[in-house]
């Protein structure tokens, strides 16, 4: 569990090995913990996130909470069409949204058993899912899952915070991002959270 104990672990670690961190570590604190179920709940909020503010993705989530009490794979299908439309998702999450409850009623994919896996093993086996890439792998890995060491370098907040931490002139690529916190690891998801935390606080 990524509690406020193990983030303080972790980053008392990652600030004695990068003195950037451990500046910005004095000015603007410690990140709060990110849980989240594990299961199709989440797993769809991660759809409905993707490429859309916090705020957006908030309010099209109780939208569609509104419409069911229960927001499981078989609620979801039992949806009069065009009802996720509605509710503010683009025709393509829609497909997706469905798409995921109906993989997971016919038995081709479990969320239960990725806990039994690895990082690269679960972030793999949910990039399988149709409208699920790496950083949406990566986010319910973390968040879901619990996991330490994961770096969703595609995350463009993260890239941003990473900029302005390491006062460089130009947002690095995530291959940039990701090879610049190799040093963090094992505790990168802690790091991850110390960057949006950092991003928010003095924004670029």
């Amino acid at each position: 569990m990524i509690d406020r104990r193990t983030i303080r672990t972790g980053l008392k670690v990652i600030a004695a090995v990068d003195s950037d961190v451990a500046a910005a570590l004095e000015k603007v604190g410690y990140p709060e913990p990110r849980i989240r179920p594990a299961g199709f709940e989440t797993l769809f909020s991660i759809i409905v996130s993707q490429q859309i503010s916090t705020g957006a993705a908030r309010t099209i989530m109780g939208r569609v909470r509104s419409l069911l009490q229960d927001l499981s794979a078989e609620a979801t299908l039992a949806l009069p069409e065009g009802a996720l439309g509605e509710a503010g998702l683009s025709r393509r999450k829609a497909e997706y949204a469905t798409g995921l409850a109906r993989t997971i009623l016919e038995g081709r994919f479990d969320p239960a058993t990725l806990a039994g896996l690895g990082d690269n093993e679960a972030i793999a086996a949910i990039c399988t899912l149709h409208g699920f890439g790496r950083w949406s792998a990566e986010i319910y890995v973390m968040f879901s899952l619990q996991r330490p060491d994961v770096f969703p370098a595609d995350d463009l907040a993260l890239q941003r915070a990473l900029q302005n931490l390491k006062g460089w002139s130009k947002r690095p690529a995530a291959a940039e991002a990701r090879e610049a916190v190799v040093h963090w690891s094992p505790w990168r998801t802690v790091g991850s959270l110390f960057l949006w935390h950092f991003y928010r606080a003095a924004p670029i």
